[in-house]
């Protein structure tokens, strides 16, 4: 009799946890959760969001660089099939709005040769940035659980919007945000 209680009692915090993530979703966006050294902070749509990480020949770029066009922060990896599948549409969109966007790629929980080679073999045009483990990670910092999440920032460097997955409804936004 003890067994199933206990178990129930697993089942009923295992399905709240669950209620509670599922929550923070809607239309394909994600409400950020970030906890920083053990203190929960949001990442809101409206705010503005910079790193600095090195680029794919070593040098540091600084995201905020960028201020005066749309950007695009995409986290990816090479282990990722969905972020693969997804960079078709958006290689469509960036050729689209060249002259108004730029897409940053920020690479996730690669080894560093694996993430230049993964550049070279899906020929990604864009600015592609490498995210290291542990310190320095951004990650945390950006509340990134899942990938691929994109971030679509505004022309001031503040999140329109962040979507997880591949979701048609994130080109939907950008169309509508760009051509404003």
């Amino acid at each position: 009799m003890r067994k199933k209680i206990l178990l129930s009692i697993i089942m009923l915090a295992a399905l709240q946890s669950g209620v509670q993530a599922a929550s923070r979703w809607t239309d394909g966006a994600i409400g950020n959760t970030i906890v920083v050294n053990g203190v929960n902070e949001s990442l809101q749509d409206g705010e503005a969001v910079d790193f600095t990480l090195k680029d794919i020949n070593g040098n540091d770029f600084k995201l905020s660089s960028l201020k005066g066009k749309y950007v695009i922060v995409d986290f990816w990896g090479s282990w990722c099939i969905n972020c693969i599948k997804g960079f078709p549409k958006m290689k469509e969109y960036y050729a689209k709005y060249k002259d108004k966007l730029e897409i940053v790629s920020v690479d996730c929980n690669d080894a560093d040769p694996r993430w230049k080679a993964a550049v070279k073999k899906h020929e990604l045009p864009w600015i592609n940035v490498y995210n290291p483990r542990g310190a320095g990670d951004i990650t945390a910092k950006f509340g990134i659980k899942a990938f691929p999440t994109k971030m679509l920032l505004d022309p001031e460097g503040k999140v329109v919007k962040t979507f997880v997955g591949e979701d048609d409804s994130f080109y939907t936004i950008l169309d509508s945000s760009i051509q404003q």
